[in-house]
């Protein structure tokens, strides 16, 4: 049985003014404590906002503390020295649910110091009312009467409409507790049980409040867990982060322009062994433009980012125990609190106008997706436990930035969108530069076995023997020689875990090129079935999916092709023939839209070049490193975007060299020898395997892919030769 439904026409003869009755909206005063426990995740949030509100109020030190009273039993307690509200504030503005007045006047000034507030909602006092029952409020304005408030929110709930909802006002008749101006809240009837472990948590909240990147003393905040004497008891205690956290490690810092250009100061300090290293950085939005593109993520433009300027600067640690008790040895600190104390701060967090906007609870530390991401790549890349980030916006640059009701994450849009993309890109390059700092430089294998080498430690021995010495005066040689064995053997097993990391991902790419070739057959014989039997296609819709469809299955039979060569090393070579030139004019016509957009030009060589090499193969090598120069050209003028390629004959040996230069950065000398392992890459979202399979093609025709730190055109130059006939 079919149910047909009737839908009548709307019409607009009948939809004339007068024909509706005009029913007034109504909202029951429920709505004030449902929107109150709504708009935080926890009772900590809801502590913290509270304190927003006394930085918002200019207050230099702001106190929370933890008390009891005979009336309503435990209270919170919330006291700054800020500048308070008079009676019409009050009335106008606290009175107001969601007032659009911070909007409209985002700057206060006080002794001549402007501060951009930083709520503009006007929802932030809703959230007492998930903290307790009862609500005292206590506020002088400089220069006006001091003000007592009373709020009831059970009583408010209770009743029918919003217009019967009071409370209470009036001028404080007791001493004032206030020397000038300020605020004290009272929270009585609390809905849950602040014990130690809570207000712990809520300490180590606090320490994340006030962003690094501001004056110290700002906003002093204390917290007392007995209001009584608390003082002059030393109970209060002033938020403070532990101090290994301000030397870490690895640190990333600088700013990122409206334009997208990132330029940024490396810093590896160990604490141990070691030598220190610091490295300027620039990263171009173009850049970050082509990273987003090869993840397949849309809504982009290249030519900016929609986010506005803004600061960073994030701190990274190793946490094995070995750097634990490092950092415990150095600071003094416990090393059982160590990671405690990271996790706490754990996360890239953001600052609009100096205090924390995201995020606000521990579910939302990961809001970037640090975690999710490591997961592809866990040995280089950093998870959120590792990282402490502070990011520093404003409202006047960052308008698009904006965070949500709930404070947990940020409002989707092109300028958040855009902020987050440069954000993983600087994560990206402190991931790059860490791994040069933790991936020792690579021997020879050739070299491997020299320090095994007994000849001089004979030669040692018989000469102090022939002097007449004692055995014990060749004691030393032998420490010494017994170090060079234990050195060596350490190398030889990196090595083999090298090797054995090849042969794994050689198991990995034969798996995958499997298994993507089985996939795209069958998917491949079923878009030529929907060819022939529905093209051409009638609906432009179809016609479009068909079209995404056929490239997604172009991309896939690319992706296999690119990782065949590692896929086995018995790899069938379908020719054995080919013109490197030829070569080169195919991958010039792939790449011709990159090419064009960056307004870079190739120039090729005039020749004719036949060499003893399969062409997929070549035009991989020459894709790998040409995609590899067009990436690293975004940093290099417009004006001078070039990539040369040079073919030298070298006839006496049936070989033919080619070198590939480029004007852009170039290669530091310390990443010269590690650029063709596995893994090891210097773009944030490069997965390392480019070089590498380029290496192991020419590797398979007795050559080598080597590269220069000195490029003949100025930025990096990669050469290797080839085989050729006679």
């Amino acid at each position: 049985m079919v149910l047909v439904r009737h839908f009548t026409k709307m019409n607009p003869k009948n939809n004339t003014p007068d024909s509706f009755e005009q029913i007034k909206l109504q909202m029951h005063p429920r709505v004030l404590a449902a929107l109150g426990a709504g708009l935080v995740t926890n009772d900590v949030v809801a502590v913290i906002e509270l304190v927003k509100n006394s930085y918002d109020a200019f207050a230099q030190n702001a106190y929370i503390r933890f008390a009891n009273s005979e009336l309503t039993g435990p209270q919170i307690i919330i006291e700054d020295d800020g500048i308070g509200m008079t009676k019409e504030l009050i009335q106008n503005v606290w009175c107001v649910i969601a007032t659009p007045y911070k909007e409209l006047n985002p700057r206060l000034s006080k002794d001549g110091k402007e501060r951009r507030v930083v709520g503009e909602k006007g929802l932030g006092r809703l959230s007492i009312s998930r903290l307790g029952h009862h609500f005292r409020l206590l506020t002088q304005s400089a220069h006006h009467p001091c003000f007592e408030l009373i709020v009831d929110w059970s009583e408010l709930s209770n009743n029918s409409r919003l217009d019967d909802c009071t409370i209470k006002l009036r001028k404080y008749p007791s001493a004032s507790p206030f020397d000038i101006s300020g605020t004290l809240i009272e929270i009585g009837g609390l809905h849950r049980e602040w014990d130690e472990a809570t207000i712990s948590n809520l300490e180590e909240n606090l320490a994340r409040l006030i962003s690094p990147f501001k004056e110290t003393g700002e906003l002093n905040i204390f917290v007392c867990r007995n209001d009584e004497d608390a003082t002059a008891s030393g109970k209060e205690v002033r938020i403070e982060s532990p101090s290994f956290l301000s030397s870490p490690k690895y640190r990333i810092h600088g700013n990122a322009s409206e334009t997208g250009d990132i330029k940024a100061t490396y810093i590896f300090k160990p604490l141990k062994n070691g030598k220190s290293r610091q490295k300027s950085l620039r990263h171009t939005w173009e850049q970050v433009y082509d990273d987003i593109q090869d993840a397949g993520l849309r809504g982009f433009e290249r030519s900016t980012p929609k986010c506005g300027a803004f600061d960073f600067e994030i701190r990274a640690w190793d946490i094995a125990a070995e750097d634990t008790d490092e950092i415990s040895e150095k600071f003094n600190f416990q090393k059982s609190k160590i990671r405690k104390a990271i996790s706490v701060h754990k996360g890239i967090s953001v600052y609009r106008d100096g205090v924390l906007v995201l995020p606000k609870s521990d579910n939302a530390r990961d809001w970037l997706g640090l975690d999710l991401r490591r997961i592809s790549k866990v040995g280089n890349r950093l998870s959120t436990s590792q990282v402490v980030g502070y990011v520093a916006i404003t409202g006047d640059e960052n308008p698009g930035i904006v965070d949500t009701s709930d404070r947990e994450r940020l409002v989707s849009s092109d300028a958040v969108l855009g902020f987050e993309q440069m954000l993983m890109a600087i994560v990206g390059l402190l991931e790059i530069e860490r791994e040069q700092d933790r991936v020792k430089r690579a021997k020879p294998i050739k070299n491997l076995f020299e320090d095994l080498s007994t000849e001089l430690l004979i030669d040692q021995i018989n000469e102090i023997v022939d002097e007449g010495g004692s055995a014990s005066q060749t004691v030393p040689l032998v420490e010494a020689y017994s170090e060079r064995i234990d050195s060596t053997i350490k190398s030889i097993e990196e090595r083999l875990i090298f090797y054995s990391r090849m042969a794994t991902v050689g198991t990995i790419c034969n798996m995958l090129v499997h298994e993507i070739r089985n996939r795209t057959t069958v998917v491949a014989r079923f878009l030529e079935m929907v060819k022939q039997r529905f093209s051409p296609f009638a609906d432009q819709k179809l016609d479009r999916y068909y079209a995404l469809a056929d490239d997604s299955l172009s991309a896939l039979d690319k992706l296999a092709d690119t990782f065949s060569p590692l896929a086995s090393h018995t790899f069938t070579r379908r020719k054995r023939k080919s013109v490197i030139e030829d070569s080169l004019s195919n991958c010039i016509s792939i790449l011709e839209s990159e090419l064009r957009k960056k307004k870079i030009s190739v120039q090729l060589p005039k020749t004719r070049s036949e060499v003893i090499v399969d062409p997929g193969e070549l035009e991989t090598v020459f894709l790998n490193i040409f995609t590899n120069a067009i990436y690293w050209l975004g940093l290099a003028p417009k004006e001078d975007r070039r990539i040369r390629v040079r073919i030298l004959h070298r006839k006496a040996e049936r070989k033919i060299r080619v070198w590939i230069d480029d004007t852009g950065p170039g290669i530091d000398a310390d990443a010269l020898d590690k650029i063709f392992l596995p893994g090891v890459t210097r773009r944030p979202s490069g997965i390392g395997m480019g070089l590498t399979i380029a290496s192991e093609i020419i590797s398979g025709y007795g050559g080598v892919l080597f590269a220069k730190k000195d490029g003949a055109l100025g930025g990096a130059t990669f050469g290797f030769d080839i085989p050729c006939p006679a």
